[in-house]
């Protein structure tokens, strides 16, 4: 300690210890590496050491992650590095009664958006039977509709869960693909299991897929139904033709939900106006009940890197 050095303890009682320090202490090491106070616990005593200015904008930061711990909010380095750099309180997201936080039967944590466009989305997705989010890779755009799915399910707001996605890179044709159907479809439709299975017991998410209260199914299949009581998801929207996306927008039935996920900059198709994630943008703008939520880079929650990749692509492609 420097004989200029500051010290400052706030009482973190009632803060899930793990939750706010992270694995092996990382919050605390990335809130030293942004700001230059270095951190420790003992019991519901937590200490910042370092030069008066560091505490000072440390603080609020410390604050908002003891009160997100206190709410079973699980928080991480990336979290912590954005609230650090970008001046935001993490309890300027919202208190645990808004729609900016969900917590889920049986999970021991909450999801909670981490920055405001996560905030506004899930805003935009209580208020509204479309939404449209688009913006680019590890801004919770699947993350979030999942997690928003699954609430809804487990408060009998619907009776089913539908998540699709355009299997573009097989070309909608899976014939030639060995196995059956769902060892076809799996790797395209991978990451959506993956979501299901951070929000509930594997056992759950398999029972629920057996007895088809949740169905997950390459786009190509939903043509031909209506869908009632269901929360239904479309990710990866980008790769899904016009055609497609009439079609899985004409699938909402009484009392359902749609929330379309998409990144414009990922399209897949042989050519770019063919997307019917670009063409909603033009046709749907206005119509009362649906709405569009941009992502930035600034809503990525990835690992730091992830947003420095995602402004580096930008800057490239802008150049």
């Amino acid at each position: 300690m420097s004989p200029d050095d500051a010290r400052h303890t706030v009482s973190a009682e009632g803060a899930d210890p793990l939750l706010l320090a992270g694995i092996n202490d990382a919050n605390f090491v990335e809130l030293q590496r942004a700001l230059g106070v270095r951190v420790s616990q003992r019991g519901d005593a937590l200490t910042m050491v370092g030069s008066v200015d560091q505490i000072a904008r440390a603080t609020p930061v410390i604050q908002g992650l003891i009160d997100l711990a206190r709410s079973g909010t699980s928080v991480g380095p990336e979290d912590v590095f954005r609230f650090a750099t970008e001046g935001l309180s993490p309890v300027e997201l919202g208190n645990p009664t808004d729609t900016a936080k969900i917590i889920l039967p049986g999970m021991r944590r909450s999801i909670q958006a981490k920055t405001p466009g996560q905030k506004e989305y899930l805003q935009l997705i209580h208020e509204n039977e479309i939404v449209i989010g688009i913006g680019p890779a590890g801004t919770g755009k699947t993350y979030l509709a999942v997690a928003k799915a699954v609430e809804a399910l487990a408060r009998k707001k619907v009776r089913r869960i539908i998540l699709a996605r355009p299997a573009v890179e097989a070309g909608e044709s899976l014939g030639f693909l060995p196995g059956d159907l769902q060892q076809k479809v799996d790797p395209y439709l991978r990451p959506l299991y993956d979501a299901l299975e951070d929000m509930m017991p594997h056992e759950k998410v398999q029972k629920a897929l057996d007895t088809r209260v949740i169905e997950i199914a390459p786009l190509a299949y939903m043509r031909g139904r209506t869908l009632n009581d269901a929360f239904i998801i479309l990710d990866e929207a980008q790769n899904a033709t016009g055609a497609q996306m009439k079609m899985f927008l004409t699938r909402l039935g009484l009392n359902s939900r749609v929330v379309v996920t998409g990144d414009k900059t990922q399209i897949d198709l042989p050519r770019r106006e063919d997307s019917g994630l670009v063409q909603v943008e033009r046709v749907l703008p206005g119509i009362d009940g649906i709405a569009f939520h941009y992502f930035t880079e600034a809503d990525v929650v990835r690992h730091r890197l992830v947003r420095e990749i995602v402004r580096a692509y930008a800057e490239d492609q802008a150049g």
